[in-house]
This record gives structure tokens, sequence and C-alpha cells, in this order.
């Protein structure tokens, strides 16, 4: 059979009435919210047993701690494990902050795995009486831990300066914010300018409206810090990478018909950066990303952590296992590719859609995961990966399974 026949096979069964959806309330692809059975089966116990937390007063100071730890950079996020399932630990898990504050009435599931009861207390106000596999499962799938303060000392910053006979004062570390006037950047919140001086920053910012780095206007001092044996490229680079995802946009007219970018203004609060200004003198910097979502420090994962992590227990999943080339493996491991593309052909209308018998339509399968293989040999790279939302492309006849997270992978080579 040709291209263009199996093409028009395709087309007719589309076509078939029976299959006529209003596309104004539902893609034909799309599976419908009162149709997806599977999102019922998982928000029931995470979702719709959530009720009032009855003594939340004595919950809501504890929060308002890790916010504020959280924006001070004091705590940060990590990738969760399930090692960190401990009483009165704390979880971003949808957005939302979560205290795990009781594990109770442990037994064995259907699937012969230990689970457990638990109580969890939201931010909002709320509990849920979830089981432990649920949570694991919300926090794989879109979660972090929150790690819990090392900081104990509010001077930490400037003790990090402690100078010695040997050390050479080289410059200051600056934190500028700006005076000007003009709408888009006086309306910026949390607009700050990162930089470093040889000279007092005093100095350094005196004719600040007439140069194109401070955006053409006056500057105030917000704080800054004498630097001794500073890699000045050094420290400007990490700055650079470090917040490149909240680099402040704007091109500024010099005056004399030049146009200049600045590269030193980036919107984040200032707490961030003073907590990133002690990381990057004592040298841990480099185990830390900044999310900007959240607007808080996450721990980074190494390459070796990143590619052997520990088996996720996907129990009760709907996985789909794909092989692909190692290109565009590589290309997912480093998230430059976040949609996988499958045609669908006749021979695989049973592997990616299925039939309601409740009203003979045709819908695309809703997957939790995709396992990705490369190649066919025991030993190859593969990897897990979450699977947030599948579409359907009628113009290209290709489903797209849009990817999320990397929740395992193992890398062979």
């Amino acid at each position: 059979m040709s291209i263009d026949d199996i093409d028009k096979e395709l087309e007719s069964l589309f076509d078939n009435p029976i299959l006529d959806v209003n596309e104004e309330q539902l893609s034909l692809f799309d599976v419908p919210k009162h149709l997806d059975s599977k999102n019922e089966r998982e928000e029931t116990d995470y979702v719709a047993r959530r009720e009032i937390c009855k003594d939340f007063d004595l919950f809501d100071s504890r929060f308002k701690k890790v916010h504020k730890d959280l924006k001070e950079g004091k705590r940060s996020l990590i990738k969760f494990a399930e090692a960190h399932f401990k009483e009165g630990t704390f979880f971003v898990v949808g957005g939302v902050l979560a205290l795990l504050e009781k594990i109770h009435e442990t037994k064995v599931d259907k699937h012969h795995k230990l689970d457990a009861r638990t109580r969890v207390i939201f931010e909002n106000g709320t509990e849920s009486s979830m089981y432990l596999r649920s949570l694991g499962k919300a926090l794989l799938i879109d979660g972090y831990t929150i790690q819990e303060s090392t900081e104990t000392n509010e001077t930490a910053l400037e003790d990090s300066f402690i100078v010695k006979k040997e050390d050479v004062h080289d410059g200051w570390i600056y934190i500028l914010r700006s005076l000007s006037k003009d709408a888009t950047i006086a309306n910026q919140k949390d607009l700050y300018k990162i930089g470093f001086s040889t000279v007092p920053v005093e100095e350094r910012i005196k004719n600040a409206e007439h140069e194109a780095t401070y955006l053409m206007d006056k500057v105030e001092i917000v704080a800054s810090w004498k630097t001794y044996n500073m890699n000045t490229h050094g420290f400007e680079n990490i700055i650079h990478k470090f917040f490149n995802s909240v680099l402040f946009h704007m091109k500024v007219n010099d005056g004399k018909g030049n146009i200049y970018t600045p590269r030193e203004w980036f919107i984040v609060p200032f707490s961030i950066i003073e907590s990133v200004m002690k990381k990057l003198i004592d040298g841990s910097i480099i185990n830390y990303q900044y999310n900007q979502n959240l607007q808080v420090l996450e721990e980074s994962q190494s390459e070796s952590s990143k590619y052997s992590s520990e088996a996720v227990d996907t129990t009760g999943w709907a996985i789909l296992t794909l092989n692909i080339k190692q290109l565009y493996f590589n290309q997912i491991l480093q998230n430059e590719k976040n949609i996988e593309y499958r045609e669908l052909k006749q021979n695989k209308l049973k592997t990616y859609t299925w039939v309601d018998p409740s009203d003979n339509k045709r819908y695309l399968k809703k997957f939790d995961a995709i396992r990705f293989c490369v190649g066919y040999k025991k030993d190859r790279d593969s990897a897990l990966v979450e699977v947030v939302n599948t579409t359907y492309n009628d113009d290209s006849r290709q489903i797209e399974f849009h990817l999320g997270k990397i929740l395992e992978a193992t890398i062979t080579n």
C-alpha cells in the first residue's frame, strides 16, 4: 500500500461521522476531561480529598519562615528523592508549599509495594491524607524538596571577606538601583545592576547619567563589598551565566546616536543576589542555579547524578517505549528537544489511540511518561521522560508528545 493510499484510508477513518467533535469544544485528538479516567484516578487521592486544616495556625508561621528563607537564599530547592520522605520535611508540589507533617498507617498496597497514609499540610490552609506514593508521584512530575537551612549567621557575607596579610585588595563588587523615571525602568520591580569596579563605587558612578551602562541616568548604591584576589573576568562570566534567564533587555541611546545594550542589569530580588554573592565567594555557587519561576535558588545536579539517577517507581503508570536516534536522545537530555513527533500510521492506531465504547469515538491515549531507548542492544542509553501533554497535528498527521522532566536516565558510555 502506497503512502497516498494510507493517507486516504486515514482520512476516511478520521472523517467518519462517529468521530465528529465540535472543534470549539474539543480537538479530535485531545482527551476530554470527563473521559480522561486516568486523570480522575490520579486526582482523587491528590486533590479531591483536601480539606480545611483546622489547626493551620500551628503551621502558618513555619510556612512563612520557609518562604523567607527561600527568598533570602538560606534554603534552596533540590531534586526530589524518596529518601527525603521524613516527617517535618517541606516540599514544593505543583507550585505550592507543602509540609509532610505525619506518616502513619503503613501497609503493603495491591502492587506489593510499601505505602502509608500521610498528613500533608499545604500553605493555602488545606490538608490531605493522601498516600505517600501519590505524593511521591506528584513530586516526581512537578515538585522539589526544600533543603534544610544551613545559614545561621546573618553576617556570613561580610565574614566571607576575612582578610589575610597576603591578600591583595583589587576592587569592589557593587549592586545598584536605577533612579531613572523612564517608565520601562522605573516600573520594573527588582531591577539591579551587578558589577565590579577597581575604583571606589562612588567615584565609578559619578557620571552615571552620561553612561549607557548605567542606563543614562543616576543610580543608587544598594550594596558594595571590597574584594581580594578577584578574577574580574571570571566573576563577570559567572554572574552573566547564573542570571542569564533574568537579564534585563533594553536598548539605550547614548545621546550621540550610538545604541547600546547593557548586559549587567538583572530582574531578581536583592536577597537572592546577596546569597549568590556569598556562594560565589565560598565557591559553592557551582552547585546552584536560579529558578526564575519560583524566585529561589535550586541545587543543580552534577552531570553524573543527572544521568545515573535512581530508578523511579512507576507502578500504575502508563508508559510508552520508543526507540530514538542518539542525536535526538542527547537533545532531550540537554533540554534542547521538548516535543517528540510520531506519525500516526495505520498499524499504530492501537498504540497511540483508543476508542471510547460510550460514544464510539477515537481519542489519543494519554501516557504518564515515555521511555526513550537508543538502538536495540541490551546495554543501551535510555531515559524515562515525563509527558506533560499529547496533541495531534492534523496538517502533518503527527502525534506530538510534549516532554517535561527527565525522571531517570541510564548512560552506558
